[in-house]
């Protein structure tokens, strides 16, 4: 049995394919035979745009990774067999804040494709202690009624259990209206969740298409290309009034990973409203940082999800609570280079998950 890799070597040159021996996990690991690998906005930053990387090239990317374990180390052995999902950051568990329920910024966390190697290969090697097991059924598929496959779980690991973490520490309730700008994957899944939780839920976008994929899971949808920003915010301030919501302390979910999205979603703080940067851009926004002082507001960024929220949102997905595999493309892995490009141009809607 040999391992297949594909390698980032050098910024907007062709993953290289790479054959070798699959690694022995140590102690405290187990490699794991990769299912599905989601491509992320994230791996395209690395690839095209430069974003800096915690570990020097060459580089197996990708860090949404679903599996079966297929070998241990000492110690991992009750995990043989298991089909898991890999979180993304993977948190010590041990050191002060980690103690402290603060893991995303634990010094020495993992992450799969930046501090390790990542899952756009056949096999990865990780640490236990924080995977999520996936529940199968005497077929030995994902257990549920949502009809997803384990290579489909793959984008748990980052693409909604990233809005997962930002949602609940908004503090979301039912009484609430959640804005979502950026509807692509993390944003799309994230207006799931956030529906799911029995909030009103508006989708932000400038392509229609995402708009018309996502329309039957949310509330209300806007395109903020078509409407002049002040329109847009009267807009939604006048269907939050139609559906009898609070026109204070909206939650409000920065979900494209840009400059001109950062800039809409600081538009739309209201009292006591709450804004999370989920999406990552190396653009440079101005703002009134003294708006949140006016509205009593709060803003705050989110690195990841912590390992412990993971098994409520693969529960959700599995009963389908939210919809997998509307926003979903399975690839197969040696397609990577094609994908990659494809999904730098916006032309894929789905969420790209390569297969070995």
């Amino acid at each position: 049995m040999k391992m297949i890799s594909w390698q980032f070597v050098e910024p907007k040159k062709p993953l290289q394919r790479v054959e070798c021996d699959p690694p022995v996990p140590g102690a405290g690991e187990v490699r794991i035979r990769v299912a599905g690998c989601g491509v992320c906005h994230t791996d395209l930053g690395y690839y095209y745009d430069g974003v800096p990387m915690r570990s020097p090239l060459p580089m197996t990317l990708g860090h949404e990774i679903s599996g079966m374990v297929e070998a241990a180390g000492s110690g991992a052995e009750s995990w043989m067999g298991k089909a898991v999902v890999v979180p993304a950051v993977m948190p010590c568990g041990t050191c002060d804040v980690c103690s402290r329920d603060f893991g995303n910024i634990c010094p020495t966390q993992k992450m799969p494709g930046n501090d390790i190697q990542g899952g756009f290969s056949s096999h990865i090697v990780v640490p236990c202690g924080q995977l999520c097991e996936v529940p199968l059924d005497a077929d030995g598929k994902p257990k549920g009624a949502g009809g997803i496959g384990l290579a489909e779980l793959s984008v748990v690991a980052d693409a909604v259990t990233t809005p997962y973490q930002a949602i609940v520490e908004s503090g979301l309730g039912p009484a609430d209206t959640a804005i979502f700008i950026g509807v692509g994957g993390v944003g799309g899944f994230g207006a799931q969740i956030a529906k799911a939780m029995g909030a009103s839920v508006i989708a932000i976008d400038v392509d229609p298409a995402k708009l018309n994929a996502l329309a039957p899971y949310v509330d209300a949808t806007f395109n903020s290309r078509e409407l002049p920003f002040k329109d847009l915010r009267k807009a939604i301030s006048d269907f939050v009034k139609s559906k009898g919501k609070r026109r204070t302390e909206w939650k409000i979910f920065e979900t494209s990973g840009t400059g001109a999205g950062q800039k809409t979603a600081f538009g739309l703080l209201v009292h006591g409203a709450h804004l999370a940067i989920v999406g990552f851009t190396l653009d440079m926004v101005e703002v009134r940082l003294s708006n949140l002082m006016a509205y009593h507001a709060t803003a705050k960024g989110n690195w990841g999800c912590v390992p412990k929220h993971y098994p409520a949102v693969v529960k959700l997905a599995l009963e389908g609570k939210i919809q997998l595999k509307p926003f979903v493309k399975c690839f197969p892995l040696d397609q990577i280079n094609d994908v990659f490009e494809m999904a730098h141009q916006r032309k894929i809607l789905e969420r790209p998950i390569m297969v070995p």
